[in-house]
């Protein structure tokens, strides 16, 4: 009797993407990187970022031994930067605890900062070949379909069923080609809107499709009205230079350059322009959704005539030219309200 994993390597074998970035001279760092970057984000948006990241930093030495400044500014558009502080952070613990090589074992895998149980799994199966099981987005799904396993993945007694099945289905042999392949089969195939369920591989035994109840599995997070928040930023021009600040480490956007955020801009200008400021202007709120909230912000355009020492350069906070590359990584809501200084002035987008 051929086997679900049998079945889904077959059709992996003629049908799985085999000509990603990350497929191409295969090592630990580069599937990692891979791998992080996947979480949350589809393949073709992460494709131009992974080149890009790799061009700069080609090995764990590189990243490791980068400003975080600069792995931000690799990372921004792409959003949960928070993956990119961790991924700078255990890349800096593998050269210094590991003599610069990716751990071996799995329980050490999983002690750097930001890899979870399956993202582990996944590097050391694909880069390595080794039996381990992986329950990513895709995979829940297949798996849920599959087996009519009832109720939200994101309950601990839901996905405890679904790891015992990622583990029993995870074969022996020919580990780093099933874990692309199942992987692939939930992105390709099986997908949250209309399954292509002619064309599965493992079809013929799926007991959501058999009970023609497909759309049911996997179960979704009970819906609940998103939070709106609100917040001002401030967009101090000095000819054709803007003011932006280092925000801390952690939280929002941690460590991404930004536009002050304020409570009152007549007292922000108050305290760093010594009120020393031509006009203020109210643009058009941009609203920005994150996962938990929506936030809507207010962008205040301050024009200064005379700047106070107050604002001088520091390592947190500078007047930067609307004609050079940002200093560091940079959300996309912000670059957008900067992007519309420059179409204003004619500074061309880099």
């Amino acid at each position: 009797m051929i086997s679900f994993a049998d079945h889904v390597l077959q059709w992996f074998d003629q049908h799985g993407r085999k000509d990603l970035p990350w497929q191409q001279d295969i090592n630990p760092y580069r599937v990692w990187v891979s791998e992080i970057m996947l979480q949350q984000t589809q393949v073709q948006t992460v494709i131009p970022y992974y080149e890009r990241f790799m061009r700069s930093f080609p090995d764990l030495a590189s990243l490791a031994d980068a400003k975080i400044d600069a792995v931000l500014q690799h990372w921004s558009g792409l959003g949960y930067y928070a993956r990119a502080r961790n991924l700078h952070r255990a890349a800096q613990m593998v050269r210094d605890q590991y003599s610069g090589v990716f751990p071996a074992t799995f329980d050490d895998v999983v002690c750097l900062p930001g890899i979870g149980r399956s993202t582990g799994g996944a590097i050391l199966a694909l880069a390595r070949d080794e039996r381990h099981a992986i329950l990513d987005g895709n995979v829940k799904r297949v798996l849920a379909r599959h087996y009519a396993i009832a109720g939200w993945p994101g309950k601990n007694d839901v996905a405890n069923k679904l790891w015992s099945l990622a583990e029993t289905n995870t074969p022996g042999q020919r580990s780093a080609a099933y874990t692309q392949a199942i992987m692939d089969l939930g992105a390709i195939l099986c997908t949250r809107g209309k399954p292509a369920c002619e064309a599965c591989p493992v079809a013929a035994s799926c007991e959501a499709r058999l009970a023609n109840a497909v759309d049911q599995y996997p179960g979704r997070k009970a819906k609940r009205v998103k939070p709106l928040r609100q917040t001002t930023m401030v967009m101090a021009i000095r000819d054709d230079e803007i003011y932006l600040e280092r925000r801390p480490p952690s939280g929002i956007w941690g460590g991404l350059w930004s536009l002050p955020e304020v409570d009152s801009v007549d007292e922000w200008c108050r305290q760093m322009l010594n009120g020393l400021n031509d006009e203020t202007e109210q643009r058009e709120t941009l609203r920005h959704s994150f996962s938990h909230y929506d936030l809507d912000i207010q962008p205040v355009v301050v024009r200064v005539a005379t700047v106070s020492r107050r604002v001088a350069d520091t390592p947190d906070a500078t007047w930067h030219s609307l004609y050079d590359e940002p200093p560091g990584g940079m959300a996309a809501p912000v670059q957008k309200l900067i992007n519309t200084l420059k179409i204003e002035q004619n500074v061309p987008n880099s």
